[in-house]
């Protein structure tokens, strides 16, 4: 049976797992909103580190085929049938329910209504496809995980990565003072957005010179997790965007006094909507390493993988 071209779409696929170079462009069916959901357009999607992770192991998702991304930005192309928030042309940014409903890096993709919100128009697709994933992740983390108030001391690690620089802007839009780890050439650009007090975790330990913090945002995971239980005051807070690891990290939380939480970044539209206001008025950006037509998916991720961007990266559909 053959698909008409009209019902088709580009997708960034994959068969196996492995390296970067294991994703292909096919020709698949696009999807069809069922009730409550959308069909966008998509103009951009941002790529993540969950996005190459899943690509190497499967993760959550198991065994490919599957299409990667959960960022997007776009246009609303078509409605099914009960959606009253958007019409056919609406420009719209979000995150596609985590971890299954992935499927951005394509020309289009269906999503739940309640997973959008309105792209502001003072920012671009790019901008908006780099965004939600990683300011939902920050935003949940530091307000309803960690309850983060001004004048609070926060610690962002790996802050000048994706997660991370998003978080650098909500922690300051909320009034904490902002420590940030990263190597000694980004301290820089931490400044630049923000970062109050810069260490290179390259040359020093972060757990010998950083003390009485009230919120440690943990990107890394594994022993990095466990040793920024040392930097709290007492009844201070880890939270570890790192779901899965050793129980060591509660056994050690709860003999200090503090909190541990692990956690996983969620759909959201109220929290999409405080992304959209910070986005539009300015207080929140995403800084954009680097932007890729959606057939060079392969070398988004294995820039990506380098870790070294400063951070974000972005498939773009004409």
């Amino acid at each position: 049976m053959t698909m008409s071209t009209q019902h088709t779409m580009r997708a960034i696929s994959q068969d196996v797992l492995g390296g970067p170079e294991v994703l292909k462009e096919v020709e698949v069916e696009r999807p069809v909103p069922r009730p409550n959901e959308v069909l966008v357009r998509v103009r951009a999607a941002g790529v993540n580190p969950t996005d190459w992770k899943h690509r190497a192991t499967g993760h959550f998702l198991g065994r490919p085929p599957f299409v990667l991304g959960w960022d997007v930005s776009g246009v609303v192309e078509a409605v099914g049938v009960g959606v009253a928030a958007f019409a056919p042309g609406d420009e719209v940014f979000g995150m596609l329910p985590y971890p299954f409903g992935h499927g951005s890096h394509a020309e289009y993709v269906t999503a739940p209504v309640r997973a959008l919100t309105h792209k502001p128009d003072g920012i671009d697709h790019v901008q908006a496809g780099a965004l939600p994933l990683v300011s939902l992740t920050a935003w949940q983390a530091l307000t309803e995980h960690a309850g983060l108030r001004s004048g609070q001391r926060v610690l962002v690690h790996a802050a000048a990565g994706g997660v991370g620089h998003a978080a650098v802007q909500i922690a300051k839009e909320r009034g904490a003072y902002v420590i940030g780890t990263a190597s000694a050439g980004k301290h820089e650009f931490l400044r630049g957005i923000g970062v109050d007090e810069a260490v290179d975790y390259r040359e020093t330990d972060f757990a010998e010179v950083v003390k009485d913090v009230d919120v440690v945002l943990d990107t890394i995971g594994g022993e990095t997790a466990l040793r920024s239980l040392r930097v709290l005051r007492p009844g201070g807070v880890v939270v570890s965007i790192l779901p899965v690891g050793s129980d060591d990290f509660y056994e050690e939380a709860e003999r200090l006094g503090v909190r541990a939480v692990r956690m996983l970044v969620d759909a959201d539209r109220s929290g999409m909507e405080t992304i959209a206001k910070l986005a539009g008025t300015g207080k929140l950006r995403a800084t954009i390493a680097g932007t890729f037509p959606l057939s060079a998916a392969a070398e988004a991720h294995a820039q990506g993988e380098t870790g070294r961007t400063t951070g974000k990266l972005v498939l773009v559909n004409d």
